[in-house]
């Protein structure tokens, strides 16, 4: 195999998934990558220089969400959402277990009503106050 067909049909991992918008710049996708929030065929991925082939596996785990893919397409550009969708196959059982989290978490703060203003100085003191009793 030459080696301009072999660049082609790898790319770095940072850049990937950076073209493919699941993080906003290269140096958020490779805090992920280093703290171990990207792995590839289920081990961690370790380097952001990792070389993603199509047909690998990840699974990335972005705030609550957890998405377990399949690489279709190399893309080294940013491009629009449609073309980055294409570059990618999520499994079914990941979307709807996001889908079911998303639900959950949505349920969950239905009973919650934010306040309409900050606490005043005398809330702030009794909240203050509360928190010393749980000290005890």
């Amino acid at each position: 195999m030459t080696e301009a067909s072999n660049t082609q049909e790898t790319v770095r991992l940072d850049v990937w998934l950076w073209a493919i918008r699941f993080f906003r710049t290269r140096a958020l996708a490779k805090q992920a990558i280093e703290g171990g929030k990207v792995k590839v065929g289920g081990a961690a991925a370790g380097k952001p220089a990792k070389l993603l082939r199509i047909g690998d596996r990840l699974e990335i785990t972005r705030g609550q969400d957890r998405y377990e893919i399949e690489v279709v397409a190399p893309s080294t550009q940013r491009g629009s959402a449609p073309q980055a969708q294409q570059c990618y196959r999520e499994t079914e059982q990941s979307r709807t277990a996001r889908e079911n989290a998303a639900e959950q978490r949505r349920m969950a703060n239905a009973g919650y009503a934010r306040p309409p203003t900050k606490p005043d100085k005398r809330a702030r003191r009794l909240i203050q106050a509360l928190g010393d009793i749980d000290a005890f």
